[in-house]
């Protein structure tokens, strides 16, 4: 872990230039709006190491996958989202020398991420090989109001010499993704043509055919001065560039404008892309980037209105939180029921972009509680309209009926090339039924079963009943040969979080039928025979959540994670020597499967998610067992244990865990980052606050807290949108106080005590310690 980045409330800070550090900058200081996306890198040519990366949310290749061998069921590609044209190049010539900061000194260099307005900034200044000098500055956007249009400002100043500066913007489509098998590239040339003042260029994925169209315009300065310049147009394979030429004087100013639009054949038909992007772009170009940067900083004030939760006494912390809510906000929009969150985002290509269970059990809550509630309907609906594809994938691995949604997944179908994670991983689906039943509890729409939610449910837990076997000499239903949460753990039996939220998903499946049953009699009784419903399945279901098998050790009064857990040998975490860790990087994989260490939530994962079903102490010796032997070498840990902790009283633990999970990226956690963020997993770090210091749940249609605050804050503060009104929550040592900036009146428990708060109101609790 290294922390080389500027503590600050609204910005993410790098004051140096260090090769070794460019690529996890890349990551950190990536850019999005949800529609595209892409990585920190430099405008100019950079010939060290970096990660070039430029995505376009649901453009996708089903690459083959690189295994050696072949089962039945198993996967025919591993899908991944591409590398898309590199559409912010600016190549800098400074008398016929190329501007590189890895061949020249560079000192003042400056690079900042401005959370609060949604730019990208840099300034350095660099000097050459023949001792020439200059200053550049750069400020970039990836407009949330315009979600096809990017922007620069890039400025060069030459600072001790007179002569000659060409500036060169272009874009490049001749780009091919880090792990692509055997350095293959996946796109082809459709179309492209140089002007003057820009160009444009078409490009095709060489499967599935997803056609994406990017065109540039720019505008170029001397000082204050228009220039008027014929630019040079070059074209080449995938390519196409503006070359412009200028003489200057030390101390003059050049700055260049490039507006960049980029169209896909996802949103507009074959024959218009050339069109839209034009359009788009000289929309833009018109505005100014004046323009342009107020609109970028209007459209996040109103995304930190509903989003933001604010700190006091502990910057770092701060940073941290206002880094994951920027970075999810950014990722996703849920403007389009096609596109889902890749554990990525925008931010690197590592994992493929793709659909993981990440979705279901970490970001739905965020979205649930800061924007509209069709926000997180179009998640679920995504869902829905795969189950067909989920279907087929239990066909695949030889059942006869129900739904295996899939590990990773683009369109539906199962494209993970592990065979442990494959097959074996089965659990994603419980994740799936219980955002179904986070939806409705939360949102209260519960027409939303009729709709969509009881067909995904059914088939799920049809998949369950074929999945389990009953054991005559026991009476017991188990459930062999899967991988739980703790990937570090392959091919076990009665793994008991996979058990337990198979037999509550029958529960509320059944639970579910009857609420139709009861109050939908007429929907009901149209999905009974579309499903061709049968008494006797959910008879079994009743059967199977009865005899459900849960391994446990009744000593320890604890959740056993599996048959034979405690035939390993019981070594703490704190006793591995540092140099071992972080296990995935330093340990054989046989070593680390024969071993205890928990990669992340496990047993403690269902606790979280059913919480209302456990008591306090069954939590505690369980946290108690569980958490030395867990490692967090998965992004998605820390945030579950903190959340446990807090109910716990476990304050220190809860602080420890929450900066682990909110400055996982920033702090370089688990030596991973320059692959790109943990995207998904700065959903948990928001839960951890919300979920966990505020105590927040949703119980019988009412939003209950139970704040509890760690020493190193003096306060804090989130907000909850929960059924019409916005809940600003504010939590002292001493109290609680709850705003209403709505008029939706919302009813309240804070610390089982009841409240009403009337619309553009306030009430005050008194703060209240936690005992175990």
């Amino acid at each position: 872990m290294k922390q080389y980045l500027k503590i600050d409330e609204w910005s993410i800070i790098e004051e140096s230039f260090d090769p070794q550090t460019q690529e996890i900058s890349e990551s950190v200081f990536s850019i999005g709006n949800g529609y595209m996306g892409g990585r920190a890198n430099f405008e100019e040519q950079y010939s060290g190491n970096s990660l070039q990366g430029s995505y376009m949310a649901g453009v996708y290749y089903p690459d083959k996958t690189r295994v050696g061998w072949w089962k039945n069921g198993y996967p025919e590609y591993f899908a991944k989202v591409l590398n898309s044209t590199n559409w912010i190049g600016i190549n800098i010539d400074i008398d016929g020398t190329a501007l590189d900061l890895a061949k020249c000194t560079v000192t003042e260099f400056q690079r900042v991420l401005n959370m609060k307005e949604g730019t990208l900034s840099r300034s350095f200044t660099a000097t050459l090989a023949d001792g020439k000098e200059v200053k550049v500055e750069s400020v970039r956007l990836v407009s949330m109001v315009r979600q096809e249009i990017g922007a620069i400002r890039y400025s060069i100043q030459p600072l001790n010499f007179a002569g000659t500066i060409t500036i060169t913007p272009y874009l490049d489509g001749d780009v091919k993704n880090k792990d692509s098998n055997y350095d293959e590239k996946f796109w082809n040339e459709v179309e492209k043509k140089g002007l003057p003042d820009g160009g444009y260029l078409t490009l095709k994925t060489k499967k599935l055919d997803f056609h994406v169209t990017s065109a540039m315009a720019f505008d170029i300065f001397k000082g204050d001065e228009l220039l008027s310049i014929e630019a040079e147009s070059v074209e080449q394979d995938k390519y196409v560039a503006s070359v412009i030429t200028l003489p200057v004087q030390s101390g003059d100013q050049i700055v260049l404008y490039k507006y960049v639009a980029n169209v896909t054949s996802r949103n507009h038909g074959l024959g218009q892309l050339i069109d839209a992007a034009t359009t788009a772009l000289q929309s833009a170009k018109e505005a100014g980037f004046a323009t342009l940067l107020t609109e970028q900083s209007d459209a996040w004030r109103d995304k930190w209105k509903e989003s933001d939760i604010v700190i006091e006494g502990d910057v770092s912390a701060q940073q941290a939180i206002r880094f994951n809510i920027f970075q999810l906000n950014q990722t996703y929009n849920g403007e389009d029921d096609r596109l889902n969150i890749g554990p990525k985002g925008f931010t690197g290509e590592k994992y493929g972009g793709s659909t993981y269970w990440d979705t279901e059990a970490y970001c739905v809550p965020f979205y649930l509680s800061t924007a509209d509630s069709t926000i997180a309907r179009n998640l679920l609906i995504y869902r829905y309209k795969h189950l067909e594809k989920a279907k087929e994938n239990a066909r695949k691995l030889g059942f006869t009926k129900g739904a295996l949604y899939p590990m990773v997944t683009m369109n539906g179908e199962e494209c993970h090339n592990e065979w442990e994670i494959t097959f074996e991983e089965i659990h994603r689906n419980g994740a799936i039924a219980y955002a179904v039943y986070n939806y409705v509890n939360y949102t209260g729409d519960k027409a939303y079963l009729g709709q969509y939610g009881l067909e995904v449910l059914v088939e799920i837990s049809r998949f369950w009943e074929e999945r389990v076997h009953l054991v005559p000499h026991k009476d017991k239903y188990v459930m062999l040969g899967v991988t739980g949460p703790n990937e570090y753990e392959n091919n076990v039996n009665n793994n008991w979080y996979t058990n337990r939220m198979a037999s509550w998903t029958l529960e509320y499946t059944l639970e579910a039928l009857a609420y139709l049953q009861e109050n939908e009699a007429s929907r009901y009784a149209e999905l009974a025979d579309k499903l061709e419903l049968l008494e006797s399945e959910t008879e079994k279901w009743a059967e199977i959540i009865a005899k459900m098998y849960y391994p446990a050790d009744e000593e320890r009064g604890i959740f056993l994670q599996q048959d034979g857990f405690l035939d390993k040998d019981l070594m703490l975490v704190k006793d591995i020597p540092q140099e071992n860790l972080p296990l995935n990087q330093k340990w054989s994989w046989d070593r680390i499967l024969r071993s205890c260490f928990i990669k992340q939530a496990d047993v403690l994962q269902g606790l979280y998610f059913l919480g209302d079903r456990y008591d306090l102490e069954t939590k505690k010796r369980n946290f108690d067992f569980y958490e030395p032997l867990t490692v967090h070498e998965s992004s998605l840990s820390p945030c579950i244990h903190a959340i446990l902790a807090c109910e716990l009283g476990y304050m220190e633990k809860a602080y420890e865990m929450y900066l682990r999970t909110s400055r996982l990226d920033l702090d370089n956690y688990n030596n991973d980052t320059e692959d790109g963020c943990h995207s998904t997993s700065m959903a948990g770090t928001w839960m951890s606050i919300v979920h966990g210091f505020g105590g927040f749940r949703v119980q019988d249609g009412r939003v209950v807290l139970k704040p509890s605050n760690p020493g190193h804050w003096k306060s804090y503060a989130f907000k909850i949108m929960f059924r019409g009104s916005r809940l600003k929550v504010n939590v002292t040592d001493t109290e609680v106080t709850v705003t209403n900036e709505t008029e939706v009146p919302a009813s309240i428990t804070i610390y089982d005590q009841e409240y009403t708060v009337n619309g553009l109101s306030s009430i005050t609790a008194q703060g209240s310690s936690i005992t175990v």
